[in-house]
């Protein structure tokens, strides 16, 4: 699906934190719509889709895709999105993050959080190269993905990675869908926990992790899509993130659909709302 688009490495020399170790990633097509995972990412990428030029209007968009912080779902919360951010004219970076390993990682618990942080600079430092407005980024996530993107919009001023410019770590906006936000025993998704953080972190580190407490009246404005019936990652996720940002006084939008489950992606099957398309009325407006 991106072998039209450019795939750069996201460091350009040893990649920070990591253990000497084989690259044992691949890929397969799973289930009856044939949505490519991603396994064992060791080394991290983003994938370039840039806005047709007489379309683009300066904004990107990060995008992580989710997988329980075990496997990245790269096709239907990856590439496929970046497709129709391109649509938009907006320019989109699919992010291959490392997946959080002991045998790869010197910590693990930081290594998607400095892959995120290493792409905003990256898109930042060469916004001019590839027609972006350095203060238009954004960044996406899907289910732990979006809990990714919410660290990234809830610690950048907590750099996990080399900054010698000083480059914002800000994103501009954060988009999370049926995002994974808290880790906190009562609405957190454990299995996310359990493969960042290990089986028995600390308080200390269920809280730093749990985004609705890190909000503050610098957040990002934010755009939260979930629904009702999620039995994977609780709405509850959704619900006391925009609830925090509504307390710090942060533009946000909160869609809830009564039905879509988890995992929908772009198309939710149980409503004729195209929430991209509201997505995209925020975007403008902003």
């Amino acid at each position: 699906m991106a072998s039209s688009q450019t795939v750069i490495p996201l460091y350009n020399d040893s990649i920070p934190n990591s253990k000497p170790s084989a690259n044992i990633e691949s890929a397969t097509y799973e289930g009856e719509n044939k949505i490519l995972i991603v396994h064992h990412v060791s080394r991290p990428s983003l994938t370039v889709f840039l806005a047709p030029k007489d379309k683009a209007n300066g904004k990107a968009v990060i995008i992580c895709p989710g997988g329980g912080y075990s496997i990245l779902a790269a096709s239907h919360e990856g590439y496929d999105v970046a497709k129709r951010f391109n649509e938009m004219g907006i320019t989109a970076f699919v992010l291959k993050y490392r997946i959080p390993d002991d045998n790869t990682m010197v910590n693990k618990e930081i290594g998607p959080l400095q892959d995120a942080q290493r792409a905003i600079q990256m898109v930042r430092e060469r916004a001019k190269e590839w027609n972006i407005k350095s203060d238009k980024i954004g960044i996406m996530g899907f289910s732990a993905g979006g809990h990714l993107a919410s660290t990234a919009g809830t610690h950048f001023d907590r750099p996990v990675i080399e900054n010698k410019n000083n480059i914002s770590l800000r994103p501009d906006f954060m988009i999370l869908i049926y995002p994974v936000i808290s880790f906190d025993d009562s609405i957190g998704h454990i299995g996310s926990r359990d493969n960042l953080l290990g089986k028995n972190p600390s308080e200390e580190k269920i809280k730093y992790y749990s985004n609705e407490q890190q909000v503050n009246s610098n957040t990002p404005p934010s755009f939260l899509v979930h629904a009702e019936n999620d039995d994977v990652v609780k709405p509850q996720n959704s619900i006391y993130f925009f609830e925090a940002l509504q307390k710090s006084k942060v533009p946000a939008e909160l869609h809830i659909y009564p039905k879509g489950g988890h995992g929908f992606g772009m198309h939710n099957p149980t409503t004729k709302e195209d929430w991209v398309l509201c997505l995209k009325g925020w975007l403008e407006g902003m």
